[in-house]
């Protein structure tokens, strides 16, 4: 009994020195028409010497970095009696206290109009607040514990909606930095849609879907009974939820023309937002999001590469891994919306023709290999730069490249083990995601070499098609669920996309018009008819078999269409080093189209209808 007491009493010693010292932010919002945020940061138990806070520079499942320091003014801090303290700017997004008491209270005004899943977006509407872009933090203490008091929710009519835990009235906490940096919420009249789903222990726990858009809830319950479907057939490939903390998993949602748009992951939540005008009539569009942010709840949240541990928030983080983290999500969510019978057979042959034509067509996935193209996120997820870039030949994305990838194991485990990939996804959530033991490519490897029985395979399959950029042959793969793989615009002539033509650059930006012909904007893909004629960023096209070519690039594409592949054209262009003609010796286009067999008037055997049907069709028990 004297060993309980006293253990009690240090849980009880325990918590109030949390109590004591946590750090409590009050959210304010007497401007939010023009789309400004008070905000206080009230600091206790400061230790002595220099204290430093400062913005963050990345956010969770967003790799490149993002300049949110350039967001917050008006910073100032006060101490004990609300003495002014001394604060300087050291860098862009850091600022520093030299001389301060035990306790100091930070404020500053925060900009927002940008809604996404990255940044803030405030109106009179709504804030919708990513935590990185919008709340400064102390350096050095990450593990305190945090509060969130949101005023003004009665002036706009406002609900909170977050995965932060619930106090008293309209407080919200976090039980440390990582959790809080992880946790956006949405301020809006929401309506909500919620439902149970019970593990297989008999364990229940609670999903709601809050949407702000533009819709009754006649509408909102319609559309949460599809997202409940994509739920359940994710929790069948795991067999299992994850524990949600608090027993909650939350959708922010959020639809509005003027929205920028996203999807992004966290660990109890997703935020969605979506830029259509309203929910009503683009239901089955915009399922695909939601299918693939929940898998995320599974897979990188708690299926976590080791070198996104832990998340560093002063910097891009580099992984290895997102061909699996992004990549395997890829496929499963349209996979999921099959299975759930959301999509039509048609659409999904398009969605993996999609991924196919990635790994088979890109110049990048035939010099680089899934791996490469994870490190290249720091520079392309959602990065921003004013110069060009080469990324039609040295980029592709880690999400096609990576689905494509998931695409190939799935139909081989199939086709080869009787296996599936539900089951090797298994096999890593209970050896790594359950447990939330981060893993390495070697990881991955080591579970398929177990799971499969087969080392030799695994070790050829992470060498050849992860580490490597050789491709697997999808025809073969697909005809086991009696789909053809073929060409697309069979006979039809090609010289491949002029990027940017028109005078515009990756960023939207005019970077140059002639009104005497067609500006290309940005370089070309290399295995394309135009590059190899000599053709890149800054020509100018005049004319085309001696048609002139105007801005809207007509007359070039009426002369590919008239020829055949193997014809060619004459192009005259002239850039800065003078005027130039050139002979583009046009080739057949060489995207692919899935379709089945019954499309192409041949009849599947039996075989091939069990293989199909046992890939596509719902697994829910």
């Amino acid at each position: 009994m004297k060993n309980l007491i006293l253990s009690a009493t240090a849980l009880l010693l325990s918590a109030t020195a949390l109590a004591q010292s946590e750090i409590s932010y009050t959210v304010s919002f007497p401007n939010a028409i023009h789309h400004e945020a008070e905000i206080s940061m009230r600091v206790p138990q400061v230790p002595a010497g220099v204290m430093r806070f400062r913005m963050s520079r990345s956010s969770p499942g967003r790799y490149a970095t993002h300049e949110f320091g350039k967001n917050v003014y008006n910073v100032k801090a006060v101490g004990e009696s609300n003495k002014p303290l001394s604060v300087k700017q050291i860098e862009g997004d850091v600022w520093e206290i030299a001389s301060h008491g035990s306790t100091v209270i930070v404020t500053y005004t925060l900009f927002g109009n940008h809604m996404d899943g990255t940044y803030v977006g405030i109106d009179a509407s709504n804030a919708h607040l990513n935590m990185p872009a919008a709340f400064m933090w102390v350096v050095g203490m990450d593990k305190r514990p945090l509060t969130f008091k949101f005023n003004d929710l009665d002036k706009y009519g406002w609900k909170v909606a977050t995965q932060l835990k619930p106090q008293s009235g309209n407080v919200y906490s976090a039980p440390n930095f990582q959790y809080m940096m992880d946790s956006p919420t949405s301020l809006a009249p929401y309506k909500k849609y919620s439902w149970d789903i019970v593990n297989a222990d008999g364990k229940k726990q609670a999903i709601h879907l809050t949407s702000h858009s533009d819709d009754d809830q006649a509408t909102i319950d319609g559309f949460g009974q599809m997202v409940k479907k994509v739920t359940l057939e994710a929790q069948a490939v795991f067999g299992e939820l994850p524990v949600y903390d608090y027993g909650n998993y939350v959708f922010l949602h959020d639809v509005a023309s003027s929205n920028a748009g996203d999807g992004m992951e966290h660990r109890n939540s997703t935020s969605i937002v979506q830029t259509t005008p309203k929910i009503a009539g683009n239901e089955v569009r915009l399922l695909g999001t939601f299918s693939h942010e929940y898998f995320h709840s599974w897979n990188v949240e708690r299926i976590r590469p080791k070198t996104l541990e832990p998340f560093n928030f002063t910097h891009a983080n580099m992984s290895n891994e997102l061909w699996f983290a992004e990549g395997f999500t890829q496929y499963y969510g349209g996979l999921i919306l099959e299975r759930a019978g959301l999509m039509s057979l048609t659409d999904h042959n398009r969605t993996i023709a999609g991924l196919v034509n990635t790994v088979l067509i890109s110049p990048a996935a035939n010099h680089y290999s899934p791996a490469q193209m994870s490190r290249y996120a720091v520079f392309a997820d959602a990065g921003t730069s004013i110069d060009q870039n080469n990324n039609a030949n040295v980029f592709t994305s880690y999400y096609t490249y990576g689905g494509a990838t998931a695409l190939a194991l799935d139909l081989r485990l199939r086709s080869q083990f009787k296996l599936t990939l539900d089951d090797y996804m298994r096999a890593i959530w209970l050896t790594h995601g359950k447990p939330e033991k981060p893993y390495t490519i070697v990881d991955l490897q080591n579970v398929l070499a177990a799971f499969t029985k087969d080392a030799a395979f695994a070790a050829d399959f992470f060498k050849r098609y992860i580490n490597g950029f050789e491709k697997n042959d999808y025809a073969k793969l697909l005809d086991n669920a009696a789909l053809i793989l073929r060409k697309a615009q069979a006979g039809k002539a090609w010289a491949g996309a002029l990027s940017g033509a028109g005078g515009r650059g990756r960023s939207g930006q005019a970077i140059g018009v002639d009104n005497n012909g067609l500006l290309i904007g940005t370089s070309l893909a290399m295995n394309t008819p135009f590059y190899k004629a000599g053709l890149d960023a800054g020509d100018v096209l005049l004319n085309v078999d001696g048609n002139t070519i105007q801005a809207n690039g007509q007359a070039l594409a009426d002369a590919i269409n008239a020829k055949r592949p193997g014809d060619k054209i004459t192009v005259n262009y002239k850039n800065r080093a003078g005027n130039h003609q050139t002979v583009v010796t046009l080739e057949e286009n060489p995207a692919f189209e899935v379709v089945t067999y019954e499309a192409a008037g041949k009849e599947p055997s039996a075989a091939q209808m069990q293989f199909r049907n046992n890939w596509l069709n719902s697994k829910i028990k």
